[in-house]
């Protein structure tokens, strides 16, 4: 197409982190409403996008965009969206919205807040659209500067110490995926990596076995996703950063991992893949049933939904490597399901911070019947979360169950799908007795007069259940788009 869509999606926020930046004089109120438009037009694009994506053109990179940024390494500012990417696009641009409504009532230097928040969703959308390494890995950078600040100035607790963690773990995760894309660049001659993938490794020289190429690549993309033991950074920025961080983190930047995994090592590297497919199984597992009992001692509520995420992302990793195509479609789906449930959950958890002032569930309980509404909210994020039918969370799962257990890829890959299934049993327990002690039981006296949830606040909520549940009934009206991207990835691994 000639209309450069996807540049605009990609870089309208940052244009309005510049004007809300720039501009002197601007009210609070002026800020946000500006973060609104700037926010609106992207997902209102990416929607677009979505509802024109040609279906029947089976793994064909679509609203292609390319232009020579430096001619002497053959870099171009490449961007694209297939199966895969155009559901996270999505994904990122709805988040976007909604985390500007959840910051509505931030009044500690907007101007900062708001303009940093816009960056980081540029920067999101970046990775996802990219399709030269050069580019992809300057947008996985970029991300850092965003999330400090967020973290470290409107952040609570030892906000300060979280945000230096998740840098280093980052940084450390940068250093290796730059090492393995210079690799790669010297071992094949390109940056781009749809050339790269389809035309396997022997293009110039290697200049080291593949299997070192993976492991420098899977290093970055395992801390972000995040893969035990490499997720200590996880629950304590989840714990100290602000509402809004919180959901973008959980919905969308872990997702960064999951992607590269597919987009990168399994699509650039098969046949490693295959090789270090039951050492990835194993970790999956480790991490599914590692945060779900970990989950269970949790007190602090963020802390306890942080932890549920090292569980549900051990799913993604278990379908992404489990290298059958009904398995990476349950990954991809479950990516996008993660997204909107836990999204949902860190607003509820942020809902709740706000109105009662109180974070410590030990302190909470009988609180459905002060803030009946937020209760209703909170209970449906969680059912979504422990994976109830007509919700998008039971079909991501159901499909990473049925497409891992079906897989001819792996050998073994049986058992570990039944041990990753022990996780659901597990999630239920923590789920239904965080709202237990959160909602239920005897009403505590001191919580009477609580503001249950106001306008603004049922608008963002309504549109995370709207998904979920849209979702959860119609999974094809994602897992049709998703599919024509992994199926050339399946071909790749010879399926």
């Amino acid at each position: 197409m000639d209309f450069n869509w996807l540049t605009w999606i990609i870089f309208l926020p940052v244009v309005g982190a510049v004007v809300i930046a720039i501009i002197p004089g601007l009210s609070s109120r002026a800020i946000k409403w500006l973060a609104v438009i700037f926010t609106a037009v992207p997902f209102a694009l990416s929607i677009y996008l979505f509802a024109i994506f040609d279906k029947t053109a089976i793994g064909a990179i679509q609203f292609e965009e390319k232009v020579s940024w430096i001619p002497a390494i053959n870099a171009h500012y490449h961007v694209g969206v297939d199966g895969i990417s155009l559901p996270l696009v999505v994904l990122m641009a709805f988040l976007g919205i909604l985390v500007v409504l959840i910051s509505w009532k931030i009044n500690l230097r907007p101007r900062e807040y708001f303009a940093w928040l816009l960056l980081l969703e540029t920067s999101i959308l970046g990775v996802f659209t990219s399709l030269d390494l050069l580019l992809f890995f300057l947008f996985w950078e970029i991300e850092v500067i965003p999330m400090y600040f967020l973290i470290s100035i409107w952040g609570a607790g030892r906000k300060e110490y979280s945000a230096i963690k998740y840098v280093i773990y980052t940084l450390f995760g940068g250093a290796f995926m730059l090492s393995g894309i210079l690799s790669l660049y010297f071992t094949t001659g390109s940056l781009n990596m749809v050339e790269i993938a389809q035309g396997g490794l022997a293009m110039v020289q290697s200049i080291m076995p593949a299997t070192g190429l993976f492991v420098l690549l899977i290093i970055g993309f395992a801390i972000k996703l995040p893969v035990f033991p490499l997720h200590t950074w996880l629950p304590d920025a989840h714990t100290d950063a602000p509402t809004a961080v919180s959901v973008v983190l959980a919905g969308a930047l872990l997702k960064m991992g999951g992607y590269g995994m597919i987009r990168v090592c399994v699509s650039i590297l098969p046949d490693v893949a295959k090789t270090f497919a039951p050492l990835m199984m194993i970790l999956a597992v480790i991490g599914v049933l590692y945060g779900a009992a970990v989950t269970l001692r949790q007190t602090d509520i963020k802390r306890l939904i942080a932890y549920s995420s090292v569980s549900h992302m051990g799913y993604v990793l278990l379908g992404i490597f489990a290298l059958g195509q009904v398995s990476l479609v349950g990954a991809s789906l479950q990516m996008f399901s993660h997204g909107v449930i836990t999204g949902l959950l860190f607003a509820m958890a942020g809902v709740v911070m706000h109105n009662v002032e109180e974070r410590d569930i030990s302190k909470l309980g009988g609180l459905a019947r002060q803030i009946p509404i937020i209760a209703v909210f909170f209970s449906l994020a969680g059912l979504a979360s422990l994976g109830l039918p007509l919700t998008s969370g039971f079909a991501a799962e159901f499909l990473v169950f049925v497409g891992s257990f079906s897989s001819t890829t792996v050998a073994g890959v049986q058992v570990y799908t039944i041990l990753a299934v022990l996780g659901v049993v597990v999630t239920a327990g923590y789920i239904l007795w965080m709202l237990q002690r959160v909602f239920y039981g005897p009403v505590l006296e001191q919580y009477n007069g609580v503001p249950d949830a106001d306008v603004l606040e049922r608008i963002y909520m309504g549109a995370f259940v709207a998904v979920i549940i849209l979702i959860g009934i119609r999974p094809d009206i994602l897992t049709n788009v998703i599919t024509t991207g992994i199926m050339p990835v399946v071909q790749l691994l010879g399926g």
